[in-house]
C-alpha cells in the first residue's frame, strides 16, 4: 500500500496535497473530538487521539494544534506537569525527537512531540523542539503557541524566554521582545546577550517612531485618518501591513504565504514567496520553500484539470518538475540521505529505475529510511526484470521496517511473496511470506487470492498436473 514515506510505482498517482476530502475528514475528526469533551462525562483521552490524528495530518493548521494542546491542559487540570511521572513515560518517543532534532527532520520532530505532549503538554524540550521545526517548515503561528505553551509550564526559564524573544522581534513586536529578553536578563545576570538585545531593539524602535508609520501610510496610499485599528485587520491585511513597513523581515512572508496554503490559495502562496526570496538576495532556504509553494500551486492546477489527456500530461509535467527541485537539494546537500530518498522516490515515479536504484542504494544507509529504501530497490529492480534481486530486496525490506509501519511492511511481505509465487515459481518462499501476511492481515489487497492460488499450485504439484492456464494472466498482473 502506497504510503506518505514511500510513493508506489502506478500508473496513476495522486498529489500529496491535502486535499478538499482530507481536510474535511480532518474537520470532522475534530468536530468529533470537541463533543466528546462537551457533554457531562468529557474523554479527554479519545479526544486527545482523535486531535492528534488532525494535527499529524496538518502540521501547519493552528487550530488544529491550540485544540489539541487545550484538552491536554483540561485533562491535566492544567496542573503543568502532566502525567505521574511524565518524564519516564514515551521514552521511545522522546529518544525519537532527540535524534530528529540532530539530523534536522522536522517533519519527524512534530510526529515525535505529538506523541510526547500526550504524557505532558507542557514538556519544555519538546515544545522548544516542535517550536523550531515549526519555524523551519513555514508554520509561524504554530512556533510561537508552542513557545507560548512552554513558558506556561516554565515561565521563568531563560531559554524558552530567549527564544521567544527572539520570534517577537523577528515579527516587529518589539515591546514584547523586550519584555522577554528582560526575563533572560534577570535569569542570567551575567550573560551579555539581552543587555545586548534589549539596546538593539531599543535602538529599532526609536528608528520605527520617527519613519516607519509615515512609510507604511505611504507604501499602502492611506491618509494618516483613515487608520483602520487593528483588532478590524484581516490576517492577510496585518502581515501585508507588516511587509509593506519592513520590506526586508522575512518572516511576514512566509507566515502570509502560510496562511494563503492553510486556505488552499496556492497562486498567491507561490506569488508572495517568490517576493520573499527577491527580498533575501538569493537565499537558497527562501528558495526551497518558494518551489515548495510551486509544487503546491502545480498540484492544485492537476487536481482541478478534468480533461484525462490534460490531466495526465500536467502530471507528467508535475513529476518532471518536482524531479528537478529535488536534483537541486540534492546538490546543495549532497549528505542528506533523506533527501537522496525522496529524489530516488521521484525517478520512479518518472520510470527512471537505473537512476532511483543509484540514489535508494545511497539513501538504504540511513537508519530511518533504510526499510523503505530496500522496499523501493525492490519495486526497481523487479520494473527492470532483476527478480531475484528484487525478491532479495523485499525480504531485507520485511526485516527492517519497524512493525509500527505496518502498511510497509505488510506491502514487502505481499510483493515478496507474489513474486516468488507467480514469476519465480518458488512455492516455499511464497507460502513464508504470504502466511505471514495472512497473520498480520488476511484482508489486505489480494492476499486471499494469491493464498488460494498458492493452495491450488501446491494441490497441482502433488497430483502432477499441468501448469493453470491462467497463471500468465496472474504474472501480467504482478506489477499492479
Amino acid at each position: 500500500m502506497p504510503t506518505e514515506d514511500h510513493p508506489e510505482v502506478p500508473k496513476k498517482n495522486s498529489p500529496q496535497a491535502l486535499s478538499p476530502a482530507k481536510r474535511s475528514r480532518l474537520e470532522k475528526l475534530k468536530e468529533a473530538a470537541l463533543q466528546k469533551v462537551a457533554g457531562l462525562k468529557p474523554d479527554y483521552e479519545y479526544a486527545a487521539e482523535l486531535l492528534s490524528q488532525c494535527v499529524l495530518g496538518d502540521p501547519g493548521n493552528h487550530e488544529f494544534l491550540k485544540a489539541y494542546i487545550e484538552n491536554l491542559h483540561k485533562k491535566y487540570n492544567n496542573n503543568r506537569s502532566g502525567a505521574m511521572l511524565a518524564h519516564f513515560k514515551e521514552r521511545a518517543a522522546r529518544n525519537a525527537l532527540k535524534k530528529a532534532l540532530t539530523e534536522e527532520t522536522w517533519d519527524e520532530i512534530i510526529k515525535q512531540g505529538v506523541q510526547v505532549l500526550k504524557v505532558n503538554p507542557w514538556d519544555l524540550p519538546t515544545l522548544t523542539a516542535m517550536a523550531a521545526a515549526s519555524k523551519k517548515l513555514g508554520h509561524f503561528e504554530n512556533e510561537m503557541y508552542y513557545l507560548k505553551s512552554a513558558l506556561m509550564g516554565n515561565p521563568k526559564d531563560p531559554t524558552v524566554n530567549r527564544l521567544t524573544a527572539i520570534a517577537l522581534s523577528e515579527r516587529g513586536q518589539l515591546d514584547q521582545a523586550m519584555v522577554y529578553w528582560r526575563r533572560v536578563e534577570e535569569a542570567l545576570p551575567d550573560d551579555e546577550e539581552p543587555r545586548r538585545a534589549i539596546a538593539h531593539l531599543q535602538t529599532l524602535k526609536m528608528h520605527q517612531a520617527g519613519f516607519g508609520i509615515e512609510e507604511t501610510k505611504k507604501s499602502q496610499k492611506l491618509p494618516a485618518d483613515e487608520d483602520q485599528p487593528e483588532q478590524e485587520l484581516t490576517i492577510e491585511k496585518k502581515l501585508l501591513q507588516a511587509i509593506a513597513e519592513n520590506p526586508k523581515l522575512l518572516p511576514p512572508y512566509f507566515e502570509l504565504a502560510q496562511h494563503f496554503i492553510r486556505e488552499e490559495q496556492y497562486d498567491k502562496a507561490e506569488q508572495i514567496l517568490g517576493q520573499a526570496y527577491e527580498k533575501s538576495n538569493g537565499d537558497p532556504d527562501v528558495r526551497e520553500k518558494w518551489e515548495d509553494a510551486q509544487l503546491r500551486h502545480f498540484r492544485q492546477q492537476v487536481i482541478k484539470t478534468e480533461d484525462p489527456v490534460k490531466k495526465n500530461k500536467l502530471q507528467q509535467e508535475y513529476y518532471q518538475k518536482e524531479l528537478d527541485f529535488f536534483k537541486k537539494r540534492c546538490e546543495r546537500f549532497p549528505s542528506n540521505l533523506i533527501f537522496r530518498y525522496d529524489l530516488g522516490c521521484r525517478y520512479m515515479l518518472t520510470k527512471q529505475y537505473n537512476e532511483a536504484i543509484r540514489e535508494l542504494q545511497l539513501s538504504k544507509t540511513e537508519p530511518h529510511r533504510k526499510g523503505v529504501s530496500l522496499l523501493a530497490l525492490g519495486k526497481c529492480f523487479q520494473q527492470i526484470e532483476q527478480d531475484r534481486l528484487a525478491l532479495s530486496h523485499y525480504e531485507q525490506a520485511v526485516e527492517e521496517i519497524p512493525d509500527r509501519d505496518a502498511g510497509n511492511k505488510k506491502e514487502a511481505l505481499r510483493l515478496a511473496g507474489k513474486l516468488a509465487l507467480l514469476v519465480l515459481g518458488d512455492l516455499d518462499t511464497a507460502e513464508k511470506h504470504l502466511g505471514a501476511l495472512a497473520a498480520l492481515d488476511f484482508t489486505y489487497k489480494d492476499v486471499a487470492a494469491l493464498l488460494d492460488k498458492l493452495a491450488q499450485l501446491r494441490k497441482n504439484q502433488i497430483s502432477g498436473d499441468e501448469k493453470p492456464k491462467d497463471e500468465e494472466e496472474d504474472e501480467d498482473e504482478l506489477n499492479e
